[in-house]
């Protein structure tokens, strides 16, 4: 969360390399972390801008991976109350997701590790 030095969302060194090679390919990306549709869980990464953003989405921060554009991460404003005290890490393994995410082609998927927050960065989280 801006100035607490907390993030909800961050990257596995995988990962980021998968999404320098899938940005050589589609352009700057965006995530948003599914509610159970077309890929149990998973987090579904799209061409920025290709999955429309409502009013009911939050932004939980940007994904920084050296050489691109800040990379959304976004969530439904229901789902989150279920996920606000977790700690998200996007991941990758291999092995083809069935969803829309840009790289199920590729023979890998993104996968979600989740931990919960400590007491300290709650209570960052929530000033």
């Amino acid at each position: 969360m801006p100035g607490s030095g907390t993030a909800r969302v961050a990257l596995t060194p995988a990962a980021a390399d998968w999404l320098v090679k899938l940005t050589e390919i589609h352009g700057p990306l965006m995530f948003h972390q599914s509610g159970g549709c077309c890929d149990g869980s998973s987090p579904m990464c799209y061409p920025d801008g290709d999955f429309k953003i409502g009013g009911s989405d939050i932004h939980l921060g940007d994904l920084a991976v050296e050489g691109l554009a800040p990379i959304g991460f976004y969530m439904s404003r229901s789902q989150f109350e279920y996920w606000k005290h977790t700690h998200l890490t996007v991941d990758v393994v291999k092995g083809r997701g069935s969803g829309f995410s840009v790289e199920a082609p590729e023979g890998v998927r993104f996968m979600i590790r989740s931990r919960l927050f400590s007491d300290e960065e709650s209570a960052a989280l929530n000033g």
